[in-house]
């Protein structure tokens, strides 16, 4: 499964924000989308999954556009999505938070059930009956992946992953994102970080003001432009 889109622009209300994106990524590879803040990084997901109203451009999911469909529908052709804020059900637990995430498996695509989520985040299994909203950011990031997983997709969008977690659960969250990549998965990720994502991604694309500025292989000295 790839997804492809073209000349994307998209905007809120009457501001722009989005200004003829090319860019594409498929199964079994990582993507980074770099860029500082206010490069438009999370609006690029939000209107791949869409979330921001696209007002030009066209955006294919394994061959079918997808520029008009709701997320849900989007969700359910096997997209998945993990936004900045996590957004996990602070009530439920966090069985009942995977649970609310389940759809059946997709052909295809890499199956998951929560025990296979359980040995790919071993510290949940622990906490497994214990509230959203009393998980630490780390615990919760963690949730809201698993949870995105328990829909069986075949490509992943994740927000700024590894942002405002402590140094030692980045370098989990990488091996983690490493072990998805290897299952089938293709992850396009948004960043800030460069030697994050040049740990992770198998190419870039940089985003300054809503436009691509680069897009190819990062090397050990980044992208050449200051990311």
């Amino acid at each position: 499964m790839k997804l492809v889109a073209r000349n994307l622009r998209g905007g809120y209300g009457q501001a722009a924000v989005l200004f003829g994106l090319d860019l594409e990524f498929a199964q079994s590879e990582v993507v980074a989308l770099l860029g500082r803040n206010g490069a438009g990084k999370s609006s690029t997901l939000r209107a791949l999954i869409g979330l921001l109203p696209r007002r030009s451009g066209s955006i294919r999911l394994d061959g079918q556009d997808i520029a008009r469909l709701p997320p849900y529908a989007i969700a359910r052709l096997g997209l998945g999505y993990v936004p900045e804020d996590r957004r996990v059900f602070q009530g439920l637990t966090v069985e009942e938070n995977l649970a609310v995430g389940r759809r059946i498996p997709r052909p295809g695509a890499p199956a998951w059930t929560p025990d296979r989520l359980y040995a790919l985040f071993p510290n949940l299994r622990p906490l497994r009956r214990r509230r959203g909203g009393q998980m630490s950011g780390g615990e919760q990031q963690m949730l809201a992946i698993a949870r995105t997983l328990m829909g069986n997709p075949a490509l992943l969008l994740l927000d700024e992953p590894a942002e405002g977690l402590a140094p030692l659960v980045v370098d989990a969250l990488a091996d983690t994102i490493q072990t998805l990549k290897a299952e089938g998965l293709g992850i396009l990720l948004s960043e800030q970080n460069p030697r994050f994502a040049r740990r992770v991604a198998d190419r870039a694309y940089v985003l300054e003001r809503g436009e691509i500025r680069f897009a190819g292989a990062i090397d050990g000295q980044g992208t050449g432009l200051g990311i």
